[in-house]
């Protein structure tokens, strides 16, 4: 994407977190992509796990190599007209110096903000200490900061999704620290009780708060606008959703039924889109 378009993108995308709610999808590849823009969404997010799958490999920035996930970045960015944000994992480094490599690196395929996550990987020791995720989280602002700038910052505390004893309490702990150590926005992903989503939303204010919808759990866009949440993403669930269908088809297509290819979205529908957009990326 050229320069000009990249910073537009990144302004675009500072201004959809300075009021309201917004919805961000997870696009896996760069099809999907496309039509996530094509239904008007203002902004995407890439999805580690959506990626990982479409790669045959489980969701691990341990397993996934950073220079693929980068490329898959570049790529992403380079159809979309709309801003992009990096489900950077981990970070990509074990230590803050790494992390800062990483996030450099990150922002220069023109993504418009990324997210960095405190889980270990290792269930023995599951979240960094509150001290070296803090440490992360600068070394992400500064390595952002020496580049301009302009990339926005998302903090994770993954409290939640590692089964952490008190999930909500230690998940605000880190958020508040993650704000002050110069996070945009902050998310717990796995909070999902109103009461605790409020709670987080006013400890991170003013600060935005990202609120991850895996699932259907009963509440709307709207419900969620109104506990004060800024950004809503759906992480890997798209990529689920279509590797639902996918399973489930090819089961039943194993035990000997064609059931599964019933109600399809008819060929001509999904290429006949993807030649219109392709006819509207052309140079004029």
């Amino acid at each position: 994407m050229p320069t000009d378009r990249i910073a537009a993108a990144r302004r675009t995308f500072q201004r959809l977190h300075a009021s309201g709610c917004f919805v961000m999808p997870n696009p896996w590849d760069c099809g999907s992509a496309r039509y996530l823009q094509h239904l008007g969404f203002p902004a995407l997010a890439t999805t580690s796990a959506g990626f990982a799958f479409a790669q045959a490999l489980p969701d691990s920035d341990a397993v996934v190599p950073r220079a693929l996930v980068l490329a898959h970045l570049a790529a992403i960015v380079g159809v979309c007209d709309v801003p992009v944000n990096a489900d950077f994992a981990s970070g990509y480094g074990t230590d803050p110096a790494g992390v800062a490599e990483s996030v450099a690196e990150c922002v220069a395929t023109g993504v418009s903000g990324l997210s960095i996550e405190d889980a270990t990987g290792d269930p023995a020791r599951p979240l960094h200490a509150v001290d070296i995720a803090v440490a992360r989280v600068r070394a992400a602002r500064a390595a952002i900061d020496a580049t301009g700038g302009d990339v926005l910052l998302t903090a994770r505390a993954e409290c939640y999704l590692v089964g952490h004893p008190d999930a909500f309490a230690e998940s605000r702990r880190r958020l508040e620290a993650y704000a002050a150590a110069g996070a945009d926005v902050l998310y717990a992903p796995g909070v999902s009780q109103p009461d605790e989503i409020r709670a987080l939303v006013r400890a991170v204010a003013p600060k935005p708060f990202n609120l991850l919808v895996g699932r259907d759990a009963g509440l709307s866009v709207a419900d969620v606008a109104a506990l004060g949440v800024r950004r809503i993403s759906v992480g890997g669930a798209l990529a689920r959703a279509a590797w639902t269908g996918f399973m489930r088809a090819a089961q039943q297509l194993k035990d000997g039924s064609f059931a599964g290819l019933a109600n399809l979205v008819p060929h001509t529908e999904i290429s006949g889109f993807l030649l219109a957009d392709l006819r509207a990326r052309e140079p004029r």
